[in-house]
């Protein structure tokens, strides 16, 4: 039986967990109009929302919606900032208790994991199946539309397993219903949404690692790789999930899900990757290129500083250090030439 928590609420509502929510959802945002004006009255702004959860009369505010194209058009559907601050107490108290049951090999918004770990994590898997059979295939599977097709009902019987507190699965259940979606989907720009759907795909998880005790077997969001020694088991993991996902969780693959040899390279956490080495994936070196051809235009014009570019150029090389890029940092770094129109050159 899985175990479950039953006295969160107080917690949850307690007034320094709620300002803790508050530091932590202005973090990096604290000179942000909605964020300075929330903090000008911060004491008035946490006692609505405490009264308003102890009262069961609190409700999300419309979502902020936009679009990013990164690399395609994605709806992103944000909270507003007093909502994100509830969002911040929530997951607080409840990611412990979700946490501790996740497997190790799980690396998509997780504290101390990351694209980073995960692409060592699947190399050193490479390494050992490589040791151990020779000749490696890769199954490389992803959902379609993920974050659109959770189903609210099952989700909510997912997050009742563990939280049994009904106040605190009151919250849970107000914040997934009240986003506008009609018994489908979760937003993608909550922190809130972020931890459901690792909760959500944790169910797959463990049906690979404890039913069907697969070895090499990782995931990051909706992503997941499983490595065997051969095509034809592979094809058997493939029939199995693709069922209990469609069965118990509602969600079809991503039709792009296929099986290769491990030797041809593995597109994974932004990264190619291989036994000996990794390299950059190709789409994020052209945004690079994009991205600092749009800088030198920028610059050049006068509408930005060398403290708005520098930034960017971080986190660029902090990317590129991690895979063998010397020659295509230097090619880019080289061509990104930062000239005023005056005729100043750096």
């Amino acid at each position: 039986m899985p175990r479950t928590q039953g006295s969160l609420w107080d917690t949850v509502i307690a007034w320094d967990n709620l300002h803790a929510g508050y530091r932590e959802a202005k973090s990096g945002k604290r000179y942000r109009q909605d964020v300075l004006e929330f903090g000008n009255r911060l004491e008035e702004h946490l006692i609505e929302i405490q009264n308003r959860l102890i009262w069961k009369t609190w409700a999300p505010a419309r979502w902020n919606e936009f679009y990013v194209y990164d690399p395609k058009k994605r709806l992103i559907e944000a909270p507003q900032f007093k909502d994100r601050v509830v969002h911040h107490a929530l997951v607080r108290l409840i990611e412990p208790l979700f946490e501790r049951k996740f497997i190790h090999d799980s690396y998509a918004c997780r504290k101390g994991k990351g694209t980073q770990t995960a692409v060592d994590r699947l190399q050193s898997f490479l390494r050992q199946a490589k040791r151990q059979w020779g000749k490696v295939y890769v199954l490389k599977a992803d959902i379609a539309a993920y974050f659109p097709s959770i189903v609210h009902d099952r989700l909510l019987a997912i997050l009742s397993r563990t939280i049994r507190d009904k106040s605190a699965f009151w919250l849970c259940r107000t914040i997934i219903e009240g986003c506008g979606h009609q018994g489908r989907g979760v937003p993608v720009g909550a922190l809130t949404s972020q931890l459901f759907a690792n909760i959500y795909m944790d169910q797959l998880d463990h049906l690979v690692k404890d039913e069907m005790r697969e070895q090499f077997y990782l995931r990051f969001m909706d992503d997941w790789i499983i490595l065997a020694p051969s095509k034809a088991r592979l094809n058997e993991i493939l029939a199995e999930t693709k069922e209990y996902l469609m069965a118990f969780l509602g969600l079809t693959l991503n039709p792009k899900t296929r099986i290769f040899p491990a030797h041809q390279g593995i597109d994974f956490a932004g990264y190619r990757t291989w036994t000996t080495h990794r390299l950059p994936r190709k789409r994020n070196v052209l945004k690079a290129r994009r991205r600092f051809r749009l800088l030198m235009e920028s610059y050049g014009r006068g509408e930005i500083t060398l403290d708005d570019i520098r930034p960017s150029v971080a986190s660029f090389l902090g990317y590129m250090k991690h895979c063998s890029s010397f020659c295509t940092v230097q090619g880019i770094l080289n061509d990104f030439i930062l000239k005023r129109n005056i005729g100043e050159v750096i």
